[in-house]
Order: structure tokens, then sequence, then C-alpha cells
């Protein structure tokens, strides 16, 4: 009795370990600057979007994801293209202000259009700081109007964070 008592503590302890042991996506964050999706809804700028308006910096789903809404049912609306939204007119190189209410340990910063990588940044696994922080992305090769998906990869989870910005290139 006593040797199934130690064998069931042990057990206990054993999953207690790996349940408080890992580490949760506490970050959150979005592109500020020049205005993602999210940040055009949260400051009214579109209609109808649902509840990202009170939670723009909460686009979180599993890394390698390439859609606005990270297959997140309720902000489905940040992939409705059918939507107005704002688009920013920028020269071939953007500056990208993310801002951060949580921030994490950060495998790097991803950029597309479409299926094409335009640009990567490391966040050396370090947490960003909470000022925020700033990437600046060369378009030489786009023109018009595009719809850019940028991707906050932690770096200490199977999560990332989305954000799409519409620009007018050129």
């Amino acid at each position: 009795m006593r040797r199934t008592l130690t064998l069931l503590a042990m057990a206990v302890i054993a999953i207690a370990t790996t349940v408080f042991n890992t580490t949760p996506a506490w970050a959150h964050g979005y592109v500020l600057s020049p205005p993602s999706r999210q940040a055009n809804c949260h400051q009214g700028k579109v209609p109808n979007c649902g509840p990202i308006i009170y939670e723009p910096q909460s686009v979180e789903g599993p890394k390698g994801l390439r859609s606005c809404h990270a297959n997140l049912s309720r902000f489905a609306q940040l992939s409705d293209e059918s939507k107005p939204w704002p688009v920013t007119s920028v020269g071939r190189t953007v500056t990208f202000r993310w801002t951060f209410t949580a921030p994490h340990r950060t495998s790097n910063y991803e950029y597309y259009i479409g299926n094409t990588r335009v640009a990567s940044f490391s966040g050396n696994n370090q947490p960003p700081p909470m000022s925020g922080v700033s990437h600046t992305v060369n378009f030489g090769g786009f023109s018009g109007r595009q719809k850019v998906l940028a991707i906050w990869n932690i770096g200490d989870t199977a999560n990332a964070f989305y954000s799409c910005i519409d620009l007018r290139i050129g």
C-alpha cells in the first residue's frame, strides 16, 4: 500500500511539474503603423469588425499560418476582402512599428506578400521592449495595392501573432 501511494505521489508531482513549467504565450502584439487591419478596426475606421475592436493584440495562432485572422473564427472579419480596408500609400521601403501589451521571447518577425517572404528579422529569443519594435522592409519588387502579412513568431511556444496591412506601394 505504501509503495502504491509513493508511486501515485511521484506521478502527481511529475504531472504537476510538466503542467506548471510549460510557458504559455502571455505576449500580445500587433502592427500599429502603418495601421494593420486590427488597428483600423480598433480605431473605428472599418465597420462591423466584431470583437477585434476590443482586443487587436490577440490574433494568435500556430506558427506557419498565412491568414490575417490566425484561423480564429471570432476574428474572421480580418480576412474578409470585401471590407473597405483603408490603404496606406507608401514608397518602396516601409517601416513597420509593432506595439505590445505583453512582450514575450521572440524567435523572429516575418513579412509576406502572398506566398513570398519579403523580409525576416531575428528576435534573438529576447522579449521585445514594451516601447515597441520597428522594422524597415524594402518592397522594391512590388507595386500597387498589396496586402502584407506581418508575423511575430514567439520563441518559446508554438504560436505566432498575425497582422495584415493594406498598402499602396510606389
